[in-house]
């Protein structure tokens, strides 16, 4: 048969494309090399996220259980059991995405998709067997890999990429992490919990750079305090990696010379992962260059996800997704392409962030205006134990809209969405603090911060 829609690529793109079309009235194929959800569900997002409530919970009985008023005796943990735990998650969803494609009628095809000409797919089963499939449309949603360090390549072992630290079978005694973005931060925080000794190497400045300067300060200095070495402003001279364990050389204003782990877990960045057969045009950095309908340069073939570069998130791949398959079926439809989107990182205390930074406005010129508040000023953050961070909001001056949001914090991942809201509807200071927040809750801290930036802050 002929298909309206072949999607290559199982992913928070592929999938969600894959669905949405056969929501139409469609007929759908979706080719997945390894299993429906990509690696966000089966490598990523959510089995990482079962390991850090793991991780959670045992650092909070472990370090804070008398301050809750809990005795706990000769606590320990089964290392096999929370790996296992994440497995199982991630094997649930995806059985779950499996039944979604049977439920809307998806043709689930297991193989490599390779673009033969507009309108064919060569799929190659994990038997070596082949298929050809033929569609109207094609959706390129293959998504990255991680991205290894030239002279220290992947190995499984003694060096290994954020796939291979979910199911580490023995818990290392050290390891070093290379690469102080989320990945290299959820990671140092799911490793120090259990008790492992962290490395952090960041060559920039300040971890998680590409967020507000503050809030990369403030979760520097509470990591450190958790036990994690964060080496900031730091780069990598020389590297031995000797199965047994791996030697870093580095220079910067906290160490000069080698540190040694029993791990290094590489965590500097993605690279794309194309289909075989037909290439469309690529940018210099090897991604799917797309126009303003997700169209390539192969007629009839489309591109969604992180193929065509940043930012690399699930959420925008899911959205692109949707935007690209609406644009092909529905005439009337004008694709929209991705402009504020929430960032977040899960480790404890939580980042969350959505539009633009003050260094950003700064080197723009705009003026505006900022209103900060303590989480420890929330009573629920109080009541909860959770104390730790702030929410920072910045508006821009003239008048009073939302610009961005920053938050360091309990919660902070779940706080973000009423923010994109506010950002994506020009919302004013005036319009989020008389919105009436309930109480008691971790988001009054945006009430509150909103109120701050008029200066006329209740709880502080």
């Amino acid at each position: 048969m002929a298909y309206d829609l072949i999607v290559i690529g199982g992913g928070p793109a592929g999938y969600v494309a894959s669905i949405r079309a056969a929501q139409l009235g469609k007929t759908v194929a979706c080719v997945e090399a390894d299993r429906a959800g990509g690696t966000c569900l089966n490598w990523g997002c959510i089995p990482t996220k079962a390991l850090l409530k793991n991780a959670e919970l045992y650092h909070t009985l472990a370090h804070r259980a008398a301050e809750f008023g809990l005795k706990v005796e000769g606590l320990s943990f089964d290392w096999q059991a929370v790996i296992g735990r994440s497995r199982k998650v991630s094997n649930r969803l995806a059985g779950g995405i499996e039944f979604l494609f049977k439920k809307n009628k998806v043709d689930y095809v297991r193989g490599l998709g390779s673009i033969e000409a507009p309108g064919r797919v060569t799929v190659t089963a994990p038997d070596g067997s082949t298929q050809t499939l033929e569609g109207s449309h094609i959706l390129v949603a293959t998504g990255c890999q991680s991205r290894p360090l030239p002279p220290l390549p992947f190995n499984g072992k003694s060096v290994i990429s954020s796939k291979e630290a979910m199911v580490l079978e023995q818990q290392p005694k050290s390891m070093i992490i290379v690469g102080a973005g989320a990945i290299g931060v959820e990671f140092a925080y799911i490793y120090n919990a259990f008790g492992t000794k962290v490395t952090l190497v960041e060559m920039l400045p300040r971890i998680l750079p590409v967020e507000d300067d503050e809030v990369g300060e403030t979760l520097e200095k509470s990591l450190i305090k958790q036990g994690i070495r964060c080496l900031t402003n730091t780069q990598i001279t020389a590297t031995a990696d000797h199965g047994s364990h791996v030697d870093l050389t580095v220079e910067g204003p906290k160490e000069n010379g080698v540190i040694s782990a029993d791990v290094c877990l590489v965590a500097v960045g993605i690279q794309p992962v194309l289909p075989g057969g037909v290439q469309p045009a690529l940018s210099e950095r090897g991604f799917i260059t797309v126009g303003d309908r997700y169209q390539t340069s192969i007629p009839g073939v489309y591109a969604a996800g992180d193929i065509t570069g940043p930012p690399w998130l699930a959420h925008t791949a899911s959205f692109e997704a949707v935007q690209t398959v609406e644009g092909i079926f529905l005439p009337d439809h004008t694709p929209r392409k991705v402009k504020n989107f929430p960032g977040c990182t899960y480790c404890h205390p939580q980042v969350a962030s959505v539009g633009q930074t003050e260094r950003a406005l700064k080197e723009a010129g705009i003026d505006y205006t900022v209103g900060k508040i303590p989480f420890g000023a929330i009573g629920k953050a109080i009541a909860a134990g959770e104390p730790e961070g702030f929410a920072k909001l910045l508006f821009g001056r003239k008048h009073g809209e939302l610009l961005g949001a920053h938050l360091i914090g309990e919660n902070a991942t779940e706080l973000i969405a009423e923010m994109g809201l506010a950002l994506d509807q020009e919302l004013t200071a005036e319009d989020i603090h008389s919105t009436i927040h309930a109480h008691p809750t971790m988001s009054e801290v945006i009430h509150e911060a909103t109120l701050a930036a008029g200066g006329h802050a209740i709880h502080v």
